[in-house]
């Protein structure tokens, strides 16, 4: 997912995406979800060009860059900074933490040799943290891309990996 691109390449996906989800308001959540969706993360260039679309005096309608910046930055499922081709979310909520998610989280960095907001030299994982995902009856829980995997166990980390790097999950 996490592609590089040019600014003629940006501007023709926020364009599109500004067509599509319409220059309102209420349209910027969708349109930075489609930006993150086509190159992986939000580049920080794409907010002024969002705000110079979606800007109308006419109707009254003025974002600063630094609201769609605190947009952007507000939700977990968006990224400023480019990711690695497979996102694991990991759920530190304390019903994931009381049944042992501290000892899947070490397994996780332990496996991929990276920190907590880090990306493998090779760009294929970025390891992230997330509150509650939802499904506190399965903890621990991690996100991996738009897959769930609960229950689990330090010892599942390694199939679960090679399954997602594989292409099976």
């Amino acid at each position: 997912m996490n592609q590089t691109y040019t600014e003629a390449a940006l501007d023709e996906i926020i364009q599109r995406s500004v067509e599509h989800q319409g220059a309102q308001r209420a349209s910027v959540i969708p349109i930075l979800s489609e930006i993150n969706e086509a190159l992986g993360y939000i580049p920080i260039e794409a907010l002024g060009k969002i705000r110079r679309q979606i800007n109308s005096p006419e109707e009254g309608l003025f974002l600063t860059d630094s609201q769609l910046f605190a947009t952007a930055s507000f939700y977990s499922m968006f990224s400023l900074q480019p990711v690695g081709k497979h996102v694991i979310r990991f759920c530190e909520s304390a019903p994931c933490h009381v049944v042992g998610a501290r000892e899947v989280i070490e397994a996780i960095q332990d496996h991929l040799g990276i920190g907590i907001g880090e990306t493998t030299p090779d760009n294929e994982w970025t390891l992230l943290t997330t509150s509650c995902i939802g499904l506190c009856s399965v903890g621990p829980v991690i996100l991996v891309d738009d897959q769930l995997y609960g229950n689990l166990t330090p010892e599942r980390v390694p199939e679960i990996l090679a399954k997602v790097q594989g292409g099976e999950a």
